[in-house]
Formats: structure tokens, sequence, C-alpha cells
């Protein structure tokens, strides 16, 4: 059976592979088919909501991986990663524009998903540390 970690990890790299799409994709699928515009893609809510899935799954998978790994700079890159995009919704449009919105909140997705990544990875690595490295 797969730990709740490595789900975890999953989804949220998921998560950020989906924010990093809707980034790129939605300002050449309004260009492109002008129909897609009436389902609102580009609407603020959609940041929020995806906040709302990033925050719970980034904090649970990281916090289990710190704990079984003891390796804080996972949880403190998807943290910093957390923060640019909350930080992306709250200020950088305001400040930066719309593109600067976007970047904040492509640099906080890629610090999540890497963190993820070695998150997910360090129960594949051959060490007597980690005590989930026998069972992956």
């Amino acid at each position: 059976m797969k730990s709740t970690q490595s789900v975890m990890d999953k989804l949220a790299i998921g998560l950020s592979m989906v924010c990093t799409v809707h980034c790129f994709a939605t300002p050449i699928l309004l260009t492109l088919l002008p129909s897609f515009a009436a389902l609102q893609l580009d609407n603020e809510q959609f940041h929020l909501w995806i906040l709302v899935a990033v925050i719970p799954t980034s904090v649970l998978a990281l916090s289990l991986g710190c704990k079984k790994h003891k390796r804080l700079r996972y949880m403190v890159s998807g943290l910093i990663g957390v923060m640019l995009m909350v930080l992306a919704i709250i200020f950088a449009e305001a400040l930066l524009g719309e593109l600067g919105e976007k970047g904040f909140t492509l640099v906080g997705a890629a610090f999540i998903a890497v963190a993820h990544w070695f998150n997910y990875r360090q129960c594949f690595a051959k060490s007597d540390d980690c005590p989930c490295s026998a069972n992956a």
C-alpha cells in the first residue's frame, strides 16, 4: 500500500503542473479560440482554488516526509513556493502587473514541485537512516 506522503507528493506535483499549464495555456486558448472565454479560465477564483488545494497537500506531504527523512530543506523549499504563490495572489498583480503575478506563481509552483519530487525520491534512496527506503 502506498504511503500518504507518497500519494500527497504526487498530488502536489500534479497540482503544480496544472498551475503551470493554466498560466501558459489560458492566454493561448483565449487568443486562438475566443469561445473559451465563456469558461472564465483566467478568473482569479481559479488561483484561489488551486491555492486551497496546494497548501494542505504540500504541508501534509512535506511534513510527513520531513518527519521520515529528517530533510528540513524539502519542507523549507515547499514553504517558499507556497509563500511565493500567496504573494502572487495578494500583491504581485497590483505591484508588478499580470506578468509579475504569473512569474511569482510559476516560480512558486516550481519550488513546490521540486520539493515534492525530492521528498518523493528520498524514499527510493538506499539509506539506513530512512525508514521508508526499504518499502518504497
